[in-house]
């Protein structure tokens, strides 16, 4: 099916465009869609035009650049692929071939903005094939993987290239930042040649006086040695937002590895350890207390209590503690109830500074690490982690790269207004 154009005023088209609409519904329906993409094709053809130079010299900084050559190019439109003849330049001296028009277009890879939008988008979400059939079941445009996969690298390769230098607005709040919740985590993730490394997720929570969340910033980085480049990151996000929110509370919640409190130490005022990791370790003082077969449910109980005690009450976590060592005097216990109880004693004692919970509800901030622990699943685990899926640096870098940008309210529209503003180079 085509569409003509049947008026062209400046920046205006009229297209005509006859669709079939007997048959069932659904047939008709299909009619439409390739309508639909008929017309966008033809404006999509004129929009490119209104790009395209008039074939004289052009200056490039201090360079001129002349005509080469006109030269055919196909584009690939969220409509479908559309041909035209433009002017490719080059200087005196030989060398590389410039292309003003796909320049000013924002062309990436033969795809207009808007089509690698999409496609970067899907890719982020999706594995290729799923995406490629997406888009040929859904939108009636078929697209080959290896296209996909092109032009979604090099969009990651921007995303990549300005994580550093390309700074990214709030959107309004409707209400006042009192607390900043920082976090950080890991999710294991299968490399080609390293096998399972740990990919890190960070998260900076923006909460109201209230304790209600208002906003989340992610950052996502692959598995390195020492983290220095994740954790490079993290302090860039948090610098930013410290210069935007001087005077909000940060607070720094994680489990219990000793690199995360080193960090966080840094940055954070007061460090709370996850709530929920601290319940964890509470089972294997009650199995301590009440070892027996028939004692499940005085367990039950006890437990039941004590989660709600060391959420709800100053000074719970020294009551568990002096519990704890009380229990390990009891003679009856066997060898693996004691080690358990050794080790919540230990985990207790070292962490009780981070688990005053009734104090932080108090004044209505986060107590648990839900946030970052969603943000594993969600930014590594659905998208890396699929049946057989292993991945290189490159290619698991570029995912990360544009899930934390999808993923973190306003950044993707700013991304593209970015890549709008100042080009798609990656550098």
């Amino acid at each position: 099916m085509e569409a003509n154009i049947i008026a062209h005023d400046e920046d205006q088209v009229t297209v005509q465009v006859c669709i079939d609409l007997s048959g069932t519904m659904l047939e008709a329906e299909g009619q439409i869609q390739d309508a639909c993409n008929a017309i966008g094709r033809a404006a999509s053809l004129e929009a490119l035009k209104r790009f395209e130079t008039d074939g004289t010299p052009i200056m490039l900084g201090a360079i001129k650049w002349t005509r080469r050559c006109t030269s055919h190019q196909t584009y690939q439109t969220p409509y479908g692929p559309v041909g035209l003849e433009r002017h490719v330049y080059q200087t005196s001296q030989g060398g590389k071939i410039y292309c003003p028009l796909d320049a000013d277009a924002r062309i990436i890879r033969h795809a207009t903005p808007l089509f690698a939008k999409q496609l970067s988008h899907k890719y982020a979400q999706m594995n290729v094939n799923a995406v490629c059939a997406d888009l040929s079941d859904n939108h009636g445009r078929p697209v080959t993987a290896s296209y996909v996969q092109n032009v979604t690298d090099w969009v990651g390769a921007i995303a990549m290239a300005q994580e550093e230098t390309w700074d990214y607005t709030l959107p309004v709040l409707d209400q006042p930042v009192a607390s900043v919740a920082i976090s950080l985590d890991g999710a294991m993730l299968a490399m080609k040649e390293e096998g399972w490394r740990e990919a890190m997720v960070g998260s900076l929570s923006l909460y109201d006086p209230a304790g209600e969340r208002l906003h989340t910033i992610y950052v996502a980085a692959t598995p390195e040695h020492g983290k220095a480049v994740f954790l490079q990151r993290m302090t860039q996000e948090i610098e930013r937002i410290k210069t935007q929110y001087p005077n909000a509370l940060y607070l720094g919640i994680a489990d219990g590895a000793a690199s995360n409190w080193s960090f966080l130490e840094q940055h954070t005022e007061r460090q709370l350890l996850d709530y929920f990791h601290a319940a964890e370790h509470l089972p294997a003082i009650a199995m301590a207390a009440y070892p027996g077969k028939t004692d499940k449910p005085k367990r039950e109980q006890w437990l039941h209590e004590q989660r709600h005690q060391l959420k709800h009450e100053h000074g719970a976590v020294q009551a568990v503690i002096e519990a704890a060592q009380r229990l390990t005097h009891k003679r009856s216990l066997s060898r693996s109830v004691n080690a358990d109880l050794q080790a919540a004693l230990t985990y207790f004692s070292n962490q009780a500074a981070r688990m005053d919970y009734a104090q932080h509800l108090s004044e209505h901030l986060p107590i648990g690490s839900g946030v970052i622990e969603a943000a594993c699943k969600t930014l590594v685990k659905q998208r890396l982690c699929g049946a057989g899926m292993r991945w290189k640096q490159r290619g698991a870098k570029i995912i990360l790269s544009l899930r934390a940008l999808v993923q973190s309210t306003g950044r993707w529209a700013q991304f593209w207004q970015k890549i709008n503003q100042f080009g798609a180079q990656p550098c």
